[in-house]
């Protein structure tokens, strides 16, 4: 008759961590696969909201680690309203060089509305024809592909900076807005502070120049934080933002490389900046016209960043 042999304390222990690890495992691809099922489909439904013709899918852009331009569009509209794009920042990144560049395009600025046959505010194009006719216009105006578009609205922008925790940013100059104080130094925003923070530009020595630069700092603020504090429910609680108030022709693929192998390029990225000038012209109406000199400058730094 076989003796049955009794287990020593060590394999015991080993069994009971082999176990947990299996059972971690397995939870863990559960959760994995969850997120990317949740955040595959969330992409899904924000490139089915964003009406864009099928000749600007450039998938091999991505695909290749090519050089690739974003248009960030913050809308500000009311209720059902077509709106227009209160803020609006070119992003060009090259993950061969590891360089990238930032520019903030004034929303007073003139220039051709493509599609509409008139010159007028850039930021008219996106309440004449939505992000495409936007994207249109953007290129005329730089004179490069503009590869890819993503819109908020102002919503998603607080609800973001909500989920997040709030974020932190460098101020240069006190200043104080909508009932919240911003002194020198570093500071902390909340969503609603946060969106009073990029909004001011009265009170801004720089004019809407400086307000731009704000609006770059919290952008780059809003991606670092989502780097640096992942969590399960963040993720799933940002996902319910983005399916929300967002819309872009990003797809889920092309995210996920952007998020890894183009972040050193976003990290490394310049600051560009178009002088000009503005004032109320015949018809009544406040224009920023660009310098052609500082326009063509800005043009040439982002052809060489594009390749």
């Amino acid at each position: 008759m076989a003796k049955h042999r009794k287990k020593s304390p060590w394999k015991k222990l080993l069994a009971i961590i082999l176990g947990v690890v299996t059972v971690a495992l397995i939870v863990g691809g559960v959760i994995v696969w969850s997120m990317y099922r949740d955040v595959n489909e969330t992409v899904t439904r924000v490139n089915d909201n964003l009406q864009i013709s099928e000749k600007r899918k450039q998938v091999e852009t991505i695909e290749e680690k090519r050089s690739v331009s974003v248009l960030l569009l913050g809308i500000d509209r009311r209720r059902s309203e077509q709106g227009r794009s209160d803020s609006m920042i070119v992003m060009t990144l090259n993950p061969e060089t590891n360089e990238g560049a930032m520019l903030s395009i004034p929303r007073d600025t003139l220039t051709e509305i493509v599609g509409r046959g008139v010159r007028d505010k850039i930021n008219h194009a996106y309440a004449f024809g939505g992000a495409e006719m936007a994207m249109d216009s953007v290129e005329a105006l730089l004179d490069i592909p503009i590869d890819y578009v993503v819109e908020t609205d102002m919503d998603a922008f607080t609800e973001i900076v909500d989920t997040l925790g709030g974020i932190t940013v460098t101020n240069n100059f006190a200043f104080s807005t909508d009932g919240y104080r911003f002194p020198v130094g570093e500071v902390e925003l909340d969503g609603e502070s946060a969106l009073s923070y990029t909004r001011m530009r009265y009170e801004d020595p720089n004019g809407d120049f400086g307000r731009q630069e704000r609006q770059r700092a919290v952008v780059t603020a809003i991606v670092e934080k989502g780097r640096s504090d992942f969590s399960v429910d963040t993720v799933t609680r940002l996902l319910d933002v983005a399916g929300n108030h967002a819309k872009t022709n990003i797809e889920f693929n092309e995210l996920v490389t952007l998020s890894t192998d183009y972040m050193n390029s976003f990290r490394n990225a310049s600051t560009l900046r178009i002088e000009g000038t503005g004032g109320v012209e015949s018809d009544g109406i406040y224009y920023w016209n660009p310098d052609s000199a500082s326009l063509a400058d800005v043009q040439n730094e982002l052809k060489r960043l594009m390749e």
